[in-house]
């Protein structure tokens, strides 16, 4: 009996023993392999991972003030309020950017520009240029008003997706909106009469800039039927047969109920708002057309303009915001954003 409770002692200790070895050389493998970088060591890859963090969250814009500042005015802006901006805020939380909109009447550049003047922002958002008379009455106000380009927008035609039809003039175009031109077989297509949709020219800059560079200056016609977004126009070209109506090309290009038209300043030489193959009906929304970048920056698409910022020349804090924010704008990572958000950039 003895014996056996001896045996079962040193089988004991053995087994103790044997754990005890291999316990150790787990240790000291694991300790070898911190030593020569194999295994991370908690300490370092937490490390790591804050000064990752702290590179990508890092504020690099020059002069840039703290505090909330108000802006506002173009809708063509939206894309870049939301896909840029954003990026600016999460960047540099000291510099608040806040959207204002008008206490009444709908946004847009010339409310902006409005707004800016009456002291309402520190800078505003604008697809089109400063007019003489708003610059007038800024300087009655003790300052100027400057214009900063930052992108290149380009306005689209979009027509039902059925119409069949080449391009148009911006001559041809002219009349359509002015009245002379009522049906698409006056301009090649099919004996249908033209359904004409816009905004009103107090819904912002888009309409501003198309009754002063297409139209040159003249009227819209009676034959103009007027509605309140591009969304709700592109829902009515789309059930129109000879449905027509016109927007900053982001909004128009990539849409799947309808399509945009090419546009050329003599007949026959017609420049498409989008990069060539088009893609068809069928394949969006799986694929989208892309705007044709190059044609708007070379100027051979025929109807392109600049966004600019709108910077209040008061040697205030405004001004300081105003021309920081612009110069955020022109940097090659925030051009680059520009870009994404469907706009050309200008550098």
């Amino acid at each position: 009996m003895s014996q056996k409770n001896e045996t079962l002692s040193l089988f004991l200790a053995a087994i103790i023993t044997i754990g005890l070895i291999f316990s150790g050389l787990w240790f000291f493998m694991e300790r070898w392999a911190q030593l020569n970088g194999t295994v991370p060591k908690p300490s370092e890859s937490s490390n790591t991972d804050n000064s990752t963090k702290q590179f990508v969250n890092k504020c690099n814009v020059s002069n840039l003030p703290e505090g909330t500042f108000n802006y506002g005015g173009s809708t063509t802006w939206a894309p870049i309020r939301k896909d840029v901006d954003s990026v600016l805020k999460s960047l540099c939380p000291q510099f608040n950017l806040r959207y204002t909109q008008p206490a009444s009447g709908q946004p847009g550049s010339g409310t902006g520009i409005r707004m800016l003047i009456d002291n309402q922002l520190a800078f505003s958002q604008s697809s089109r240029s400063v007019k003489a008379e708003e610059n007038a009455e800024a300087k009655q106000k003790g300052f100027n008003l400057k214009e900063i380009s930052v992108g290149i927008d380009g306005i689209a035609i979009a027509v039902n997706q059925n119409l069949n039809i080449p391009g148009l003039t911006v001559a041809q175009l002219k009349d359509i909106y002015t009245g002379k031109i009522t049906n698409w077989q006056q301009v090649g297509g099919p004996n249908l009469p033209i359904t004409v949709y816009s905004r009103s020219q107090e819904a912002g800059g888009t309409v501003e800039f198309f009754v002063e560079n297409v139209l040159n200056k003249e009227n819209f016609g009676n034959n103009v039927n007027y509605i309140s977004t591009t969304t709700e126009a592109v829902r009515k070209v789309a059930a129109s047969p000879g449905g027509i109506y016109y927007a900053s090309a982001p909004e128009i290009v990539p849409q799947c109920m309808i399509k945009s038209l090419p546009l050329g300043r003599i007949s026959g030489q017609f420049v498409p708002p989008y990069q060539e193959p088009l893609v068809p009906q069928s394949e969006c929304p799986n694929k989208r057309n892309h705007l044709n970048s190059q044609a708007f920056r070379s100027g051979d698409y025929a109807i392109t303009r600049n966004l600019f910022v709108i910077v209040k020349q008061n040697g205030q804090t405004d001004q300081q915001a105003g021309e920081a924010y612009a110069n955020w704008l022109l940097t090659p990572q925030s051009q680059e954003l520009i870009e994404k958000a469907g706009f050309v950039r200008i550098k």
